[in-house]
């Protein structure tokens, strides 16, 4: 595993703690020039929009790692941690629908998660449904 997965997974591992949802991991050939990997998250709120994307940055934080930028933060309706090699968005649900982002590219090839992420993801996302 690279060391930019690795750091994605921990950015990762962080919006699930904040009880993101519908979370999921893509590599994007033709944007390897932005980045490498986007994660595309949701939170049910405004408010916990902001607290996923709190998190995930107090989190790369600990691990020397700050955002080259952040947008969006005041709305809390789309807002994006650029880490350089990966990039993270998070979505208030009715702006994640709108904006479909993961489906915006063809090439788009999800990654899939390491355990236990991937379960913990799997049951945050079916919490969402039911």
């Amino acid at each position: 595993m690279t060391d930019t997965l690795t750091q994605t997974f921990t950015a990762v591992e962080a919006a699930l703690e904040k009880k993101a949802y519908d979370l999921r991991v893509v590599q994007v050939p033709h944007l390897q020039p932005i980045a490498d990997y986007f994660v595309i998250a949701t939170g049910r709120s405004d408010v916990q929009v902001q607290a996923i994307a709190r998190g995930i940055e107090e989190r790369m934080a600990l691990r020397g790692l700050h955002p080259l930028a952040i947008e969006g933060f005041n709305l809390g309706h789309w807002i994006i941690l650029d880490y350089g090699d990966f990039v993270i968005h998070v979505f208030f649900e009715p702006s994640r629908e709108f904006y479909r982002l993961e489906s915006t590219w063809s090439d788009a090839e999800e990654v899939p998660l390491p355990e236990p992420l991937r379960r913990q993801a799997q049951e945050l996302r079916l919490g969402a449904l039911g």
